[in-house]
């Protein structure tokens, strides 16, 4: 049975794709900060043992290994899509600094040492793919418009991690697939958004489940298409 291990999986995208690949027969290791509170995520439980819902903070540093102590079978998709838009739209003169650097964190950091710590995991699998949630906005050649300096930076910085992580895991099997939702409507993305939670799931597992090491350390948006650095 493939495996799902995924963050920030109590709401938006990532509940979304708990629930289409628990559709699909998939067991699923769902992440979120406060699992007794997540209750649309509980409500997703087919109650035959494929769901487990596991504690995970995304700005504690030490809380993928203290997660790999727990989670020990085969991962075939590593999910890091926990996110934050960090302070917001930031004007130049107005940043914050501690804000910024949660942003790193969360958007960044975490999900380089959620790769650290479910390598082996996700090297045992059949699939071997690690998926990192990035954004448009993490774009340096497409950014138009200024703003949003944490978030951009950030996003920016996940970019760099995962061609890094291409790199570093190629030889061990691992595809590293760097992916933008698309504008969707979540609470993060607005109502405004362009496609629904659904829509941007399943094109993200249609991405994936064409994963080759020719689309390892590359940028795409949800529709397929690489989008620049």
């Amino acid at each position: 049975m493939p495996h799902l291990l995924i963050t920030g999986a109590n709401r938006g995208i990532g509940l979304e794709h708990v629930r289409v690949l628990l559709g699909r027969g998939w067991a699923v290791t769902a992440c979120c900060r406060d699992p007794e509170g997540a209750s649309e995520l509980k409500a997703l439980d087919p109650g035959d043992g494929r769901l487990r819902i596991k504690a995970y903070d995304a700005a504690d540093a030490g809380a993928a290994a203290e997660l790999a102590k727990e989670v020990r079978e085969p991962i075939d998709i590593l999910f890091a899509n926990a996110g934050t838009m960090g302070p917001g739209d930031e004007g130049f003169g107005k940043t914050d600094a501690a804000g910024m650097a949660e942003a790193f964190a969360i958007n960044t950091i975490a999900p380089l040492k959620l790769a650290e710590a479910f390598s082996d995991q996700v090297a045992r699998s059949q699939m071997k793919v690690i998926a990192l949630q990035s954004s448009r906005m993490g774009s340096i050649r497409d950014n138009t418009s200024g703003g949003y300096y944490g978030y951009r930076a950030s996003k920016a910085g996940l970019n760099a991690v995962g061609k890094s992580l291409a790199n570093d895991l190629k030889a061990r099997g691992i595809i590293v697939m760097i992916l933008h939702p698309g504008w969707v409507k979540t609470r993060m993305g607005g109502q405004g958004g362009l496609m629904t939670v659904h829509e941007c799931v399943e094109g993200q597992l249609d991405l994936i489940a064409r994963a080759n090491p020719a689309m390892s350390g590359r940028f795409f948006h949800v529709s397929g298409e690489d989008l620049p650095w």
